[in-house]
């Protein structure tokens, strides 16, 4: 006999696409249910009773109440064993914890209703289930684990052709509107982990069958989505120019605004496009999205006013041609908006919609609601700025308040209590700020869901103690903010939906804070010889490392997990004549930590504020760039290398240093260390010099000379990528050659022969200790702009390079170094050479040897010659080899021995290696 369904949300209405949105859309009146023949029909009846009483709990609203008796009944139809009955209770459970904010709990029983149709053997409903427990996941931040369930791939690389999973079982039963959920949750998941384009893809599949099932309510689901993907792009693509702008790179601004405002206007329209669809629908939740729109107009607005006033354009700007594009991009008439108007809509709503999560969220986003004329100081997380809603803004935080704790959803309690916090902590009333803050911790201790927002009120409440002048509790709160970061990990922050987006907002500035309040207590109050003040810099260190590769993660957006290595092993790669440099830049002076080898560690603060050492670092890369000068003035070299390296010359001395090791901060990550001049000779005459993102991500394993077999590729002729012109390399070929002649019988792809295809052909049937590419490398902090030129007018991306090493990284003898000899970096753009540095820590090679700028000159060939042979060498360091190749072209001019030209750094400086020195 069948029986018939009772799950509240799901019964015949499987999508779930959006997933505040879906929840609220498809509720609808459970069946009758049939009573099993082979059961007491008494007892039947009661439980039948408590699943009906969890639907009426559920449907008032009262989510909490509605899980006690679908428990009860649940338990009664595991005891009889009725796995059918049990799935469908364990979905509606699922779907109360999500309501509540209890995400643990939610995938608990979503994935015993999986279980339970598996023993049914029913393969569709699995798939469909599957489907909402990628999103669980997704909310949950473990967006790989969503992929996996939904495409079937267990690689975390996420395979871009679905194999399996959630999506394919849709596909075998023709179950369209299954397909068009999947779709829509795996467009979500590849957003979350940076792979913009595939989300769009997936979004836009998604939607057509929207369109062809006439299903409007998952089609403002996914115009939505749409809008999330642009939106996201768009804001990544505005934090690099915010970054440009404070180095004063004016070309790289205008061309990531630019890029921002496109991005903002196409993400603008999507979601007014959903707006419409959903207002038509006459769903209150739904048209809850002109908040959003509000808050997103604002921000396209700021870009535009940028954009308007940096003058004259670019040449070959599209503004430049066409300054009218400015209005247009920017400004379509169906997005003109009468903000006053849209507010008063959105409060009305407001008062109309019931007690909900979304409803809290919605009232905490209108209280921060900004006025058009204001700002964002991407510098400050955590300023105060004047609301558009000033006088409402605490009766909106109330009310939030007050609903989440009738909800019982701690999450939402604990977001709506910390922005009441920090709005009296603008207020400067301390103690209500510390008040709130602290009851915002309570609230997110109390369950994992919850847990990702603890460090933000922990750290709230460090900046209110030292407000108030109480130093140790500001210290306690940033520690225990500190181990709540090491604690939940990088895949929680990625799923938070209410903090700023980019980790130079979130989570940076957080541990420079702490960084500095550390260290100007321990110079205030503690000997620099005494145990105490060691333990506070080696303290110090630790934050940095932490920092330095929560950073490298966030740039990358990866997927691969950042694996330290053991202390022991760090030993192992320092040596005895090692020093290692770390540096943090703050807003008025700069950290410089350096450690030693026989265990001691010496501070110095350089006493430039970040903008002057940031105009007198640009200034140093532009001159070392600027080859046509026939003399070079080191007197910005020499300003850099008294303030970094000369404080500790002496202590470099008595330990018998011979290799300088440099973890960057910032800008100090695109200029060459080895340019350093001391008023006599640069310091790459001194050191063997290498940079890194962080030591605990640096294999310590040494150069095994017996097997250095050597694949080489080179692109001489003129190329054309993406209308970009790049012009003929003459010296690739001498370069190829000469790496021939020092590895005999290597492979060599010139031209042609270069391409993507090749090269993975060649890397699957032999194992190469080194893989050398000559070919212009373009890098942008922006990923869709960073590649490397192939042969046929081909490219290469950085991902697909990465993940094409990282795909024959596990062979024995494979990747001991990466050579990239004409890569091209903007002057002062870290980001850049961070995506320099994460090919060599996240493709799993030990190095990388790369060029901060192109120089197609015969030097070139030269430097690589004396490299390698260096190289060959028993005993001789990669840093070693560098250098002596860098010493070569110095030497030579002092000797006479070639054209005077070469002892200008611009030809043998901007060769750097990153990783592994030994």
């Amino acid at each position: 006999m069948h029986h018939s369904r009772f799950s509240i949300l799901h019964l015949k209405f499987p999508i779930l696409l959006l997933l505040s949105l879906a929840c609220c859309l498809w509720l609808s009146n459970p069946p009758s249910i049939a009573q099993p023949e082979n059961l007491a029909t008494s007892e039947m009846t009661n439980a039948n009773k408590l699943v009906q009483q969890g639907v009426d709990y559920y449907q008032a609203g009262d989510y909490q109440a509605a899980i006690k008796p679908w428990e009860n009944a649940l338990k009664f139809y595991q005891d009889t064993s009725n796995h059918e009955y049990s799935a469908t209770v364990q979905e509606n459970l699922a779907r109360a914890y999500q309501k509540i904010g209890d995400i643990e709990e939610e995938i608990r029983y979503w994935k015993q209703a999986i279980n339970n149709y598996e023993e049914l053997r029913d393969q569709r409903q699995m798939g469909l289930v599957a489907t909402e427990l990628a999103q669980a996941y997704s909310r949950f931040g473990q967006s790989r684990k969503a992929i996996a369930l939904l495409c079937g791939s267990s690689d975390a690389q996420e395979a871009v052709t679905c194999t399996g999973g959630s999506l394919e079982i849709a596909k075998q039963f023709a179950d369209r509107e299954g397909e068009m959920a999947a779709l829509g949750s795996l467009g979500e998941a590849y957003r979350l982990r940076g792979k913009y384009e595939r989300a769009i893809a997936r979004f836009k599949e998604s939607l057509e069958i929207a369109q062809e099932l006439n299903n409007l309510v998952a089609q403002a689901s996914n115009l939505n989505n749409l809008g999330n993907a642009y939106w996201t792009i768009a804001q990544l693509t505005n934090s690099y120019a915010n970054s440009a702008q404070q180095r004063g790179a004016k070309n790289r601004e205008r061309e990531y605004l630019e890029n921002a405002l496109s991005e903002y206007n196409q993400a603008l329209t999507y979601f007014q496009e959903s707006l419409q669809l959903a207002s038509s629908q006459n769903d209150l939740f739904a048209q809850m999205r002109a908040l959003q729109f509000i808050k997103r107009y604002h921000r396209l607005e700021e870009v535009r006013q940028r954009l308007k006033a940096i003058r004259p354009w670019a040449t070959g700007s599209p503004m430049h041609e066409n300054p009218s594009l400015l209005v247009s991009a920017s400004l379509s008439p169906h997005l003109s908006l009468n903000v006053e108007a849209t507010i008063q809509q959105v409060l009305e709503l407001l008062n109309q919609l019931p007690d909900s999560r979304d409803k809290v969220y919605a009232a905490i986003e209108l209280a921060q609601l900004k006025p058009l004329t204001s700002v964002d100081d991407p510098s400050q997380p955590n300023y105060c700025y004047k609301r558009q809603l000033e006088g409402q803004a605490e009766t909106l935080l109330n009310l939030a308040v007050s609903i989440a704790q009738k909800l019982e959803d701690y999450r939402a309690q604990s977001f709506a209590l910390g922005e009441l916090g920090h709005t009296y902590e603008c207020y400067q009333d301390y103690q209500k700020a510390l008040e709130f803050t602290q009851q915002a911790q309570w609230a997110a201790n109390q369950n994992l869901s919850a847990k990702d927002s603890l460090y933000l009120w922990q750290w709230q409440a460090g900046r209110i103690f030292l407000a108030q002048g109480k130093k140790t509790e500001a210290i306690n709160a940033y520690q225990q903010a500190s181990a709540t970061l090491n604690d939940i990990g990088s895949d929680l922050l990625i799923a938070q939906q209410y903090q700023k987006f980019d980790f130079r907002d979130a989570i940076n500035p957080f541990y420079r804070e702490f960084v500095q309040l550390r260290l100007e207590l321990a110079e205030s109050s503690l000997a620099a010889d005494s145990q105490e003040y060691q333990e506070e810099l080696e303290f110090a260190l630790e934050t940095i490392d932490c920092l330095k590769m929560t950073e490298l993660q966030n740039y990358s957006a990866y997927d691969c997990a950042l694996i330290p290595i053991s202390q022991e092993r760090v030993d192992k790669l320092v040596g005895e004549k090692t020093a290692i440099f770390r540096s943090i830049i703050l807003s008025d002076r700069t950290v410089i930590l350096v450690s030693l080898p026989n265990g001691k560690k010496r501070l110095e603060w350089i006493n430039t504020d970040s903008q002057t050492l940031q105009d007198e670092i640009n200034e140093f890369r532009r001159g070392l760039e600027r080859s046509r000068d026939i003399i070079y003035n080191p007197k910005p070299a020499q300003e850099l290398y008294h303030k970094i390296i000369a404080p500790f010359t002496a202590d470099f001395e008595s330990a018998q240093i011979e290799t300088l090791v440099f973890i960057q901060d910032g800008i100090l990550w695109s200029i060459p260390m080895a340019a350093l001049h001391d008023g006599k000779k640069f310091l790459v005459e001194s050191y063997a010099i290498a940079i890194t993102p962080s030591l605990q991500l640096t294999n310590p394993q040494t150069l095994n000379r017996n097997k250095l077999r050597v694949l080489a590729l080179g692109l001489s002729e003129a190329s054309e990528v993406n209308g970009h012109k790049f012009p003929a390399l003459r010296n690739v070929e001498a370069e190829l050659q000469a790496v021939e002649a020092q590895f005999p019988g290597s492979t060599v792809l010139r031209n042609g022969d270069f391409t993507e295809e090749r090269l993975k052909d060649e890397l699957d049937q032999a194992t190469y200790a080194i893989l050398h590419i000559a070919t212009h490398g373009q890098f942008s902090a922006i990923q869709r702009n960073t590649f490397l030129v192939t042969g046929n007018n081909g490219h290469l991306t950085l991902e697909d390079l990465e993940s094409t090493i990282s795909n024959v990284s596990h062979q024995p003898n494979f990747g001991e170094l990466l050579a990239l000899t004409a890569c091209q970096t903007a002057v002062g753009d870290d980001r850049e050479v961070l995506g320099l540095a994460g090919i060599a820590v996240l493709s799993g090679v030990n190095s990388a040897l790369a060029s901060l700028w192109s120089i197609d000159d015969a030097s070139t060939p030269q430097l690589v010659t004396e490299f390698y042979a260096n190289l060959r060498r028993p005993g001789v360091s990669k840093a070693e080899a560098l250098r002596a190749a860098q010493r070569t072209l110095i030497e030579a001019k002092k000797r006479e021995e070639i054209k005077d030209k070469y002892d200008h750094p611009y030809y043998w400086a901007p060769f750097i290696l990153i990783g592994n020195w030994l």
